[in-house]
């Protein structure tokens, strides 16, 4: 599964990489520096679509994203694909936290689950909740979820 920017450039790295790098500069250019991980996803005939972000803010100056999209033939139920929504954030938040931690990022996981009862989506809550934060991550759900349920919308096809 490959990386991208937002231009749609590939990034010929790998992630860790990609990731320290644009730290390393951001900081060289004054910036502070928030990270948000979130995934959503779309079901579509037979094959459900997953794209999962990394989107990084700078402190009152916009921010960027790396965007990796994924299909799948599996099929699951609207628990089910919530709940690996988050599972998919969380890997790519534990494969990047040490950098977080070694350049003193703040680092959220964001879940595309909603807080209202009313919602299908939200039976997946409590788990989705208990998965991040046991982890040991900031948890965010909507509406406060952009990097789910803005950034990763816009780009899951």
């Amino acid at each position: 599964m490959r990386w991208r920017k937002f231009n749609g450039d590939l990034i010929d790295q790998p992630i860790i990489d990609a990731v320290e790098n644009a730290i390393q500069r951001e900081i060289e250019n004054g910036f502070r520096l928030k990270v948000c991980i979130g995934t959503d996803s779309q079901v579509k005939g037979h094959e459900t679509e997953f794209a999962t972000v990394i989107v990084f803010l700078r402190e009152g100056r916009g921010g960027f994203m790396f965007i990796q999209n994924d299909k799948t033939t599996q099929t699951f139920t609207i628990k089910e694909r919530m709940l690996t929504e988050v599972a998919r954030s969380i890997e790519i938040a534990y494969q990047l936290c040490h950098l977080f931690t070694q350049y003193d990022v703040d680092m959220e996981v964001h879940a595309d689950i909603n807080t209202n009862p009313s919602f299908k989506s939200n039976d997946a809550l409590r788990e989705a909740m208990g998965y991040i934060l046991g982890m040991g991550f900031a948890f965010k759900a909507k509406p406060e979820a952009f990097a789910s349920s803005s950034c990763a919308n816009k780009v899951v096809n």
